[in-house]
């Protein structure tokens, strides 16, 4: 990877989503500091519909590169990464709009802690709601919505101190790969983003890595940015049932990478059956009220899954076919 004087290398993955990126842009483009300087690259996961060109010509400072086909977050964030020049990386959605507060704070507070291995900042949608950023690791105590509910009461007196209001900082397990600022040297220490991932998990992956090594995830809740979350997936019904599948799959690939042993395989085992009958009853409930968009994602997210799940026995792999190194494989 290149370096040079610049501080902030700024890293966008993009697939189709030129609105907001647009949006996204701009602001960048605006920003003037006299405490930082930065580079902002986009990499464009071959949307392939001729937008490309145009952002190029409307965006002269910008740095935009092509990739060589849709394959997913983490391939993208590296592929940036392995081109930029800043001592310092800035991965952010195309779905965000940053500012130089956010950034300086980010910048010093790295500068100042080494042992912090990722940091972020707070979110907002764009009426001003925080994200909610307390998260912890996937763990068998934690794997469904009752679990985590049952595990919230019975430790609430320790999640509330860990993540009190009134800290400027707190130290979640992991932050979204919405708003991800590593130093070079750390990037380099966890051996990048893990191409295991096609979309989602990766993030966790990430810090999962950054944690094993001793370094920790900090939250700053002095500054915010904004993110319209979702805005660039979410696009129609088909993809809502894509992106919802990955998350399912990127978790089975979580759990193989982090697990071990009889752990490993009952969490495995458990995902899948949990998940064939949920899908099925929500299939089926899609294919009855199939007029309504929303549970029509029901019914294609469980073909998607029955797919996934069908394909397992020939090819024992619980890499997405989407994602890289599963491609990579086949070769």
């Amino acid at each position: 990877m290149k370096k040079s004087n610049i501080d902030i290398s700024i890293i966008i993955v993009n697939y189709k989503s030129w609105k907001p990126l647009r949006k996204c842009l701009q602001q960048l483009v605006a920003i003037q500091s006299t405490e930082f300087n930065f580079e902002t690259i986009v990499v464009d996961n071959c949307s392939d519909d001729g937008q490309l060109a145009l952002f190029k010509s409307d965006f002269i400072g910008v740095k935009f590169f092509e990739n060589s086909g849709n394959n997913g977050f983490a391939n993208a964030c590296n592929f940036g990464a392995f081109r930029a020049k800043g001592a310092y990386f800035l991965f952010l959605n195309p779905d965000t709009l940053a500012n130089a507060q956010a950034l300086e704070a980010l910048l010093q507070t790295a500068k100042q802690h080494p042992d912090y291995g990722i940091i972020s900042c707070q979110q907002c949608d764009e009426k001003g709601n925080l994200n909610n950023q307390n998260k912890l690791f996937f763990s068998p105590s934690r794997m469904f919505g009752l679990f985590r509910i049952v595990y919230k009461i019975a430790h609430q007196s320790y999640l509330n101190q860990r993540f009190n209001k009134s800290k400027s900082i707190v130290f979640p397990d992991w932050v979204s790969g919405s708003v991800v600022f590593i130093s070079r040297s750390w990037f380099e220490k966890v051996k990048v983003w893990c191409e295991d991932y096609w979309m989602y998990y990766e993030d966790v992956d990430l810090c999962k890595k950054v944690s094993e090594l001793g370094g920790k995830i900090a939250l700053l809740k002095t500054v915010t940015i904004i993110h319209a979350h979702g805005g660039s997936t979410r696009i129609n019904v088909k993809t809502k049932a894509l992106t919802k599948s990955e998350v399912l799959i990127s978790r089975h690939v979580f759990i193989h990478k982090h697990f071990n042993g009889i752990t490993r395989f009952s969490l495995q085992f458990i995902t899948v059956f949990y998940q064939l009958l949920i899908n099925s009853l929500m299939g089926l409930l899609g294919l009855l009220l199939w007029f309504r968009p929303k549970f029509k994602v029901h019914y294609y997210l469980s073909v998607n899954i029955f797919k996934y799940y069908f394909r397992l026995p020939f090819r024992w792999e619980w890499l997405s076919e989407r994602s890289v190194n599963y491609k990579k494989a086949l070769c």
